[in-house]
């Protein structure tokens, strides 16, 4: 049986697939019922595509796979908090849980900037979790940045 280390461990590989396309290394695994159905990392640069979002690529992965955009039961793993955006397909999708490993200091909006997923006024609730592989992940983000300046 697969564990959050586990998937999260492929979502950093992802990541890392995203930093070699000098993109941001964020990678993403949507999961249900013990399997991968969704893969993404940041393709924001490459697809010219704002909403190329890791989380959004994996989430767009899964719903093709499954002839559905609605993916209930599913878990999310992704390397960095989500931004505003991706949280609010997580909650259209309707996913069930979210695993981050790295917190998003200047734009992630689960507990960093605002508490999005605890907010009252969505119709579904995404319970979430942080920290998992969490300096593995922002090993990446550090250098990839550093590199860059």
């Amino acid at each position: 049986m697969s564990s959050d280390s586990d998937f999260m461990r492929r979502a950093l590989e992802l990541a890392d697939h995203a930093a070699e396309h000098e993109e941001v290394p964020v990678g993403a695994v949507l999961v249900r019922d013990g399997e991968i159905i969704g893969e993404g990392w940041n393709q924001v640069i490459s697809a010219a595509d704002p909403t190329a979002h890791a989380e959004c690529v994996a989430l767009r992965d899964a719903a093709r796979r499954a002839g559905n955009y609605r993916l209930p039961g599913s878990t999310l793993y992704v390397t960095l908090e989500p931004c505003t955006m991706c949280v609010g397909a997580l909650v259209h999708a309707r996913v069930e849980r979210l695993v981050f490993a790295a917190r998003e200091p200047k734009a992630g909006v689960v507990c960093s900037r605002a508490n999005a997923l605890d907010a009252d006024y969505y119709n579904h609730r995404v319970s979430w979790d942080e920290g998992v592989l969490a300096e593995d992940s922002a090993a990446r983000l550090q250098a990839f940045f550093k590199a860059r300046r």
